[in-house]
């Protein structure tokens, strides 16, 4: 665990790196450490703030959604959907073939 204000050096940034399986170029090792170290440091931020108590949200929108009815349809959506279609067969759609 990081204490506050420390960064992460080159070595530990190239061993992320390589466990993560993403290609680093050294150019790009000091950049990247800087990167994960403000995140880390964002994280021990968030860390601090006092969450008792508080209810988990799902949105930060306070919003409800509306919702159909639910009616008994004829069930015919395929039907409608295929006559859209140049060619079916057996309730499919008939396509070219494209794997050998």
């Amino acid at each position: 665990r990081l204490s506050s204000m420390s960064s992460l050096d080159k070595e530990t940034v190239r061993k992320i790196a390589f466990l993560s399986r993403i290609k680093v170029s050294e150019e790009e090792l000091g950049e990247l450490a800087g990167d994960l170290t403000r995140i880390l440091d964002f994280i021990e931020e968030l860390q601090e703030v006092d969450v008792e108590g508080a209810a988990p949200l799902t949105s930060v929108a306070d919003l409800t959604l509306p919702l159909r009815k639910d009616e008994v349809t004829d069930g015919n959506i395929q039907q409608k959907v295929l006559a859209n279609a140049p060619k079916t067969d057996a309730g499919c759609f008939v396509v070219p073939k494209v794997v050998e």
